[in-house]
């Protein structure tokens, strides 16, 4: 049997029950497109830029709080689960929420790529795909593969219709509803 969206591995709760269990034993997974799938462990480099992205945020956009690893009911009608590295959303938005909350206010997610063989098939494609199906409107990938930032909004059907690239080094507009401006040029000292 093929796995699909509509022919997942398993139904969503029970990708959440497992979740937690693995969780527990220092393992994330996230449920994509109905595939399980095992989110790896960020190393020092990954964790300077998302403190970098939170700086920046903090500086520019106070009202709102960027937010790691907070689970997401990704995709259309919410049959994905997925932890982005960084989810830019009011302050307050999440109290009262599980594990995997609403992402109806979330204005950004985040991913930093890592090193590993399943990055080009889970930040790079996958995940633009169920975040603009959850209509988020902002999906920043700081892919250090590629050394550049790669800008995804204007979600629609299912897709973003604009992808912006720029390589570390630039100055880049992050568009509404983010407005946030980010001079890229640290971000050289983070990759291998």
């Amino acid at each position: 049997m093929t796995v699909t969206e509509d022919r997942p591995q398993m139904a969503a709760e029970e990708f959440e029950r497992i979740a937690a269990a693995a969780e527990r034993e220092g393992v994330r997974l996230e449920f994509i497109h109905g595939r399980l799938g095992v989110k790896a462990v960020p190393d020092g480099d990954h964790d300077e830029i998302v403190r970098w992205l939170m700086e920046r945020c903090m500086q520019s956009r106070p009202e709102l709080w960027l937010y790691p690893e907070r689970g997401l009911k990704v995709q259309a009608y919410r049959n994905g689960n997925a932890k982005p590295d960084g989810t830019l959303a009011p302050k307050g938005v999440f109290a009262g929420q599980g594990e995997w909350a609403q992402p109806s206010q979330v204005v950004m997610v985040v991913e930093v790529t890592s090193y590993d063989t399943d990055t080009d098939k889970r930040d790079r494609q996958e995940k633009p795909t169920a975040y603009a199906e959850t209509g988020i409107p902002v999906y920043l990938l700081i892919d250090r593969g590629t050394c550049e930032v790669v800008i995804h909004s204007e979600p629609d059907s299912g897709a973003y219709t604009s992808i912006l690239r720029r390589p570390f080094g630039k100055t880049v507009e992050l568009p509404a509803p983010v407005g946030l401006t980010l001079d890229t040029e640290p971000l050289k000292e983070w990759v291998r």
